[in-house]
């Protein structure tokens, strides 16, 4: 058997110094866009009880069943924003979810469970177009005039979605719901996936870019506050 040459030795070694540097790189990017992340919501997540009032919810959009009914998870966040409006925390709720199929809904399948449960059809708004964190907040704000708003998902993704709207220029408060912990497994599935949505969303948010559609103002937002 021929014994490795002194060069061969050598490229080992470089390449398992750039292996380390490389694990040792990606783990400091994904612990700094979350110490980002999180500073950034700081001093903005509330309970249900104490988060202030603000005119409007902006509810994000989740997995919807082929039938059109909410998967526990996004009917657990339309309830927590039905109990924000039944309590007069907010006034109008904007819905925000992925149609970009025609044979998939988010936001009228989220408008069908709140008009269902007793919210008037006048005070839901729809956004067609939330395609993902980043484009839910920049639409909030640059189609629907959205200025101070209550951020409406689960605990594990509130940080991140208060402190895109932030940065974009919202007045954003949020309140998490933990109701659905109790599916363990995808809880924390969907825990761990905050790690690197952070990391994309610090992107997002350095880039500015502009979401996947814009379109021209709404007034949808508009409306329903006017509307008795």
């Amino acid at each position: 058997m021929t014994e490795p040459r002194w060069w061969q030795h050598r490229y080992v070694r470089r390449l398992a110094v750039l292996a380390t540097i490389g694990v040792h790189g990606v783990l400091l990017l994904l612990a700094g866009s979350v110490v980002w992340v999180r500073g950034g919501a700081d001093g903005h997540l509330f309970t249900e009880q104490a988060v202030p009032v603000a005119p409007v919810a902006l509810v994000f959009g989740a997995q919807v069943y082929a039938d059109g009914t909410p998967s526990p998870f996004l009917e657990a966040r339309l309830d927590l924003a039905r109990r924000l409006f039944d309590a007069g925390k907010v006034k109008v709720l904007l819905v925000s979810g992925d149609n970009m199929r025609h044979e998939y809904d988010e936001p009228t399948a989220m408008r069908a469970w709140l008009m269902a449960h007793g919210v008037p059809d006048a005070k839901i708004v729809r956004d067609y177009a939330g395609f993902d964190t980043y484009d839910t907040c920049a639409r909030a704000k640059r189609i629907f005039g959205v200025t101070k708003v209550t951020v409406v998902t689960q605990s594990f993704h509130l940080p991140r979605a208060v402190m895109v709207c932030r940065h974009l220029g919202l007045d954003a408060a949020g309140v998490g719901d933990d109701s659905v912990s109790k599916y363990t497994k995808v809880w924390q599935a969907n825990a761990r996936r905050e790690y690197p949505a952070s990391v994309k969303v610090v992107y997002d948010v350095v880039s500015g870019r502009d979401p996947v559609y814009l379109g021209r103002h709404e007034t949808g937002v508009e409306d329903a506050l006017r509307a008795d």
